[in-house]
Order: C-alpha cells, then structure tokens, then sequence
C-alpha cells in the first residue's frame, strides 16, 4: 500500500524531524517504505549527502531500518511512540496469548508483603543496594556456580542490559544478538546506533557455528539467554554451555552478557557462562516469578563491569528504591512464596508440554523448553496470525523477534487452560496449513 505522507526540510535535522514526526503521528507506520535518497534529494531541493544524513541518523537511532534493495523503510518497531501501536490491539472476542507476560492470578499477592514492610526513610546519600539483600543474592547465585562477588542493582533486565552496554561499547559497533531473540534487546540494540549480528538459535541456545561466525565478524558484545529463551523457550544443555565457554574465553575482549530473566520461575537446571571471560554480566530479573512492576534484577559481574554499571546508574535514576529492595527480600525469604513460584513454574511447564503434544498430533513441530512462550515455524506468519486472529485467537507474529530466522508465531501459555489447547492446536493447523499459493505444509 502506497504511503502518501510528504516530508519536508532543507537540512538533515529538519529532514530527521519530518520522519520522526510522520511516525509518531502514524503517517509513516512501521514498515512504510522511504522515498529513495536521490529522488527525495530532488523532491526537496537538497544534495543527496543531505538525505544521506538524515537517513543515517534516523537509523541509528533505530527509527529507520535498510531493507537491501527495497531501500530504506520504518522499522515495525521504530524507537518512538507511535499512534500505529494501537493495530496491535487484541479484539475483544479474542483469547490473548500474545502478551509474552507471566499470569497474573500466578504471583505471589503484594499486599501482605507491603503491609509487613515498615523500612526506615533513607537519603540521597545512604540509599544504595541494601546489604542485607546484596548478601542474599550472592549467596542463592553462589548456589548455581555465579561468582556473585559484586551485585549491582538495575529497573528491570533491559535496564541492564543498556547500562551494560553503553558502558562497552560506541554507535556503530557490532553485538551478537540471539536470532530469533527478545524483541526489545533487537529494538534497544538498534536505537544505540549499535550493529546487530544475529546468531542462531536452537532448543539449545545460541548455535556455535552462530556464535563463531558473530566473533568473527568483530562483536565487542554478546548477549546470550540462558533459559526460558524469549521467544523460542530455548535452555542452555550442559553440552552447549560447555562449548560456549571454551568458545567465549578465547575472545577476552569480548564483554559476555547472560541474561537468566526467568530465574527462580526456570524449571530447567542453569549452566551459567558466568566468571569465563574478563568483561562478563550476569543478570536476573524478579518480573517473571514475582511481578513485572517490581522493576528490579540483580546484575552481578567482574569488577570493573559493575562498576561502570554503578557509576552509570548514579547519574541517571541513581538506584533502585530501597521499598522495592525490602519487598523483594521479604518473597526471597518466604517459604510460602517460594512453594507458590514452584507451583507456578510446573503449571507453565505443563502448559507447554501440553501444546507443543497436541501441536505434533497435527503435524506440526513447535519447541518451548523452558520459560512462558511457545515458538511454532509457519510459511507466513501475516497470513497465520490473521486467520488466527478471525478464529478468536491473538498471537504475537514472530517478525519483531527475527533478524534473518524464518517465520513463525509466539504463543505465550501462561494462561492457556487444559481445555484450550485442543481447540488451539487446531485453531494453528488451520491457519498455517495452507498458504495462498503454496498449498499444504
């Protein structure tokens, strides 16, 4: 469909502007195709070094993406608000399994968490990670073989992961991004100006050949999902973790970011790449096992890395609130919450096991070894999710969480009931058994 929006400006800045204001406004909606830069060179009355310009800029800033000889197009998820978000809304008559986010019905209940806490007031100069907690984390972490020597605090996994990254690495440099992967690690990569190299993924992590070939190509990071892989369930084996370590220690300048954001909720064992190399993280999240609004992970790493982590954090939120600390260390030492996140992580467990059966009675493989989401291949996810979608069924289409991996759809079974995924099995045969022009799979 031919997008009628007209950019203006004389100056790369202006030009830049023009853009940024035809997405947010949704004249530009994601994926919308750039006017070649000669042509809008001519349009304006501009040199082509000129729109040149504006387009990198917009690019690195992760609003615009190149799509090869296509050209220039709007990435599907351009770093800015946009009015266009509001297509991806789930129809009312439609059973939500797109959301990628744990039950709530399934975490442990604040109320009687916060009612207990009553933790002194703290100033600018005494807040800071609570020792209390800090000693904790060090010692459930030391329990799955993590040097947990530093811990370091941030609002969430991707929170980490930014401050870990701007802390190593500059615009334009590459990092080896897991494909298919988190689809906000891909966004955050491409609105730092940084270069994604997409590695491979199996049920058993990032692919060796992925990883070598990510080195290779001259990563200064890389970022790796231990378990409950976000979208595809993937878990690290013994066997991959080992290769890996092997692998990453012979690349010592390469900072190594693990990312284990379903922690306490994974019901796989953990083989860590943690301590391997001399610039590594470690991160766990909270959101998975005990609420998304408790914006908290635990960041552990060599020295110097949670130092630069640190001393970021200083200048921008400064620290994680010492309420959320207090409140995360109650669950930590409640044996009644531990139980309920056991509970929980066998429900999901089940669920997944549950879909991808009735998946393989139609035929179709889907894998899901861990974590909250299941990843089924499809000829065309569009076509798939519409169908689905007309069915009463809302999924998330694999396209936000692709580099260059086939297509496929994400299902989050967090609240799929036993009786649903029947229907639902059969609801995907239906939608991706047939492409127009392609015949049966």
């Amino acid at each position: 469909m031919p997008v009628h929006y007209q950019l203006t400006g004389r100056s790369a800045s202006a030009i830049s502007a023009s853009v940024e204001a035809g997405i947010r406004t949704g004249g530009l909606p994601p994926g919308s195709p750039l006017p070649p830069i000669r042509t809008l060179a001519a349009e304006l009355g501009v040199s082509p070094a000129t729109v040149a310009s504006a387009y990198t800029a917009l690019r690195q800033r992760g609003l615009l993406e190149s799509a090869g000889r296509a050209g220039t197009r709007v990435r599907e998820r351009p770093a800015v608000s946009f009015r266009s978000a509001e297509l991806l809304a789930v129809p009312e008559n439609a059973v939500d399994l797109s959301s990628g986010a744990p039950a709530l019905d399934r975490l442990p209940r604040l109320a009687p968490i916060l009612a207990s806490l009553d933790p002194a007031p703290v100033s600018y100069r005494d807040a800071g990670v609570l020792p209390e907690l800090a000693a904790m984390a060090r010692d459930r972490l030391a329990a799955e073989d993590i040097p947990a020597t530093e811990i370091v605090l941030t609002s969430g996994a991707l929170d980490g992961i930014e401050r870990l990254l701007g802390a190593y690495v500059a615009p334009g440099d590459a990092v080896g991004i897991e494909d298919p992967g988190w689809a906000n690690a891909i966004d955050l990569v491409a609105a730092m100006g940084l270069r994604a190299v997409p590695m491979p993924v199996d049920e058993h992590g990032p692919t060796l050949e992925g990883v070598t070939a990510a080195l290779a190509a001259g990563v200064r990071a890389v970022i790796i999902t231990t378990r409950a892989h976000n979208p595809t369930g993937a878990a690290l084996s013994p066997e991959r973790s080992a290769a890996l370590r092997v692998l990453l220690a012979a690349h010592p300048d390469v900072l190594v970011i693990e990312d284990d954001h379903c922690g306490d909720l994974a019901e796989v064992p953990l083989y860590p790449l943690a301590g391997l190399t001399p610039a590594w993280a470690y991160i766990r999240s909270v959101s998975k096992a005990y609420g998304p609004d408790l914006r908290l992970a635990v960041v552990t790493g060599d020295p110097v890395t949670a130092g630069r982590v640190a001393g970021r954090q200083r200048f921008g939120a400064g620290w994680v609130s010492t309420i959320l600390q207090h409140a995360v260390l109650r669950m930590w030492s409640s044996s009644e919450v531990a139980d309920q996140v056991r509970t929980t992580s066998e429900v999901y467990r089940a669920r997944r096991e549950a879909l991808i059966a009735a998946l393989a009675g139609h035929g179709l493989h889907a894998t899901g070894r861990s974590g909250i989401n299941v990843w089924v291949p499809v000829p065309d996810e569009t076509v798939a999710v519409a169908r689905l979608r007309d069915l009463g069924w809302a999924v998330a289409p694999g396209a936000a969480y692709r580099l260059a991996s086939p297509p496929a759809l994400r299902i989050t079974i967090s609240t799929l009931g036993a009786e649903q995924v029947g229907p639902l099995a059969e609801a995907i045969f239906t939608a991706a058994a047939q492409v127009p022009g392609r015949g049966r799979v």
